[in-house]
């Protein structure tokens, strides 16, 4: 077990170290200049800058921007090894790692909560359609559900917007609570926050259902029949057991695979669709940098991104042994 461990540890430290490399070479090869960028925007938004090409020579010293490329790469290790991910340029002196974490929340809570509801549901219903033994009305109901699973979940979310917030206003089109709101640990607030979530959290899941059960449905199927199936129902075990104990299990391995890369992927957020009702999660917070160019909080959200990924990938990759016993932690 220990060898296989120290495998599984090296793999996931490799992905993580090849991710930081890339991730640093990536903002330095966007064409423009972030820092002259910005002192322009200020510039044409009537603030005084004086020259230009001065004060950016200046922040570029601030920001180490004109050390060597060889230089900037070994102080980036460093301080992506003690998690320093250095302030934003856009909104000086805010340190990125603070404006990440402000965020991080509301894309974990509404993602995650999303997500996990989809595949649940969209998980039951594919087992369900694959299975002899299910009502006829089910297929009725599934139906729509696999039909929404070929709308983005971005151009979902534009037609509620429409319908619930815009020709039918009975929910929030934008922002986490409303504007002027203090958030508190009570009641009041999660009511809010729980309010405002409806719309992004339904264009998510409606659109995920019909891709967990089409998927499901279609491993169920090969799984129904093999000789185990067959050889539980000549002992006379009941359906139900059959079911969730022989058709599902076996049936649910490359679901979690799948759920697992989804859930490594809740921080980078539901981008299109934060932006389009404005959520402050990690996804509208990267596309506001990548509109300002801000190249440090670019970084810093994709290498929160690829360690999450690395991390969950290691967790699934200890969990598959317990899951399945086909799967060994022997080397061959």
């Amino acid at each position: 077990m220990l060898p296989y461990l120290l495998r599984r540890i090296g793999m996931a430290a490799l992905v993580v170290f090849v991710a930081v490399s890339v991730n640093f070479m990536i903002p330095r090869l966007m064409p423009g200049d972030a820092v002259e960028q910005q002192l322009s925007a200020i510039s044409a938004a009537g603030g005084q800058v004086g020259d230009i090409q001065a004060a950016a020579a200046a922040l570029r010293e601030r920001y180490g921007l004109d050390r060597p490329l060889l230089t900037q790469y070994l102080d980036y290790l460093g301080h992506a090894a003690r998690l320093d991910l250095g302030v934003s340029i856009a909104h000086y002196p805010e340190r990125v790692a603070e404006g990440v974490l402000a965020s991080l929340p509301w894309t974990i809570g509404l993602l995650g909560t999303a997500t996990l509801i989809s595949f649940v549901v969209g998980t039951m219903l594919g087992g369900m359609l694959a299975w002899p033994g299910a009502p006829r009305a089910l297929k009725v109901v599934a139906l729509p559900l696999v039909v929404l699973s070929a709308v983005p979940y971005f151009m979902l979310g534009v037609v509620l917007l429409a319908i619930f917030g815009l020709a039918w206003p009975v929910l929030p089109v934008a922002g986490g609570f409303p504007f002027g709101h203090v958030p508190q640990a009570d009641l009041q607030t999660t009511g809010l926050i729980l309010y405002h979530a409806i719309l992004p959290a339904a264009s998510i899941v409606l659109a995920s259902l019909g891709t967990w059960a089409v998927a499901m449905r279609g491993m169920l199927v090969g799984v129904l029949g093999e000789d185990h199936i067959m050889l539980a129902e000549a002992k006379g075990l009941s359906p139900r057991r059959i079911f969730f104990a022989y058709g599902m299990r076996n049936a649910l391995l490359p679901q979690l695979t799948q759920l697992a890369l989804k859930l490594g992927l809740l921080v980078s957020g539901a981008i299109l669709v934060e932006v389009i009702f404005a959520y402050p999660g990690i996804g509208y917070r990267l596309y506001l940098a990548i509109g300002q160019k801000d190249l440090f909080v670019i970084q810093g959200i994709v290498l929160l991104l690829s360690i999450s990924i690395a991390l969950v990938m290691l967790l699934l990759d200890l969990l598959y042994p317990l899951i399945d016993p086909r799967v060994t932690t022997r080397q061959a």
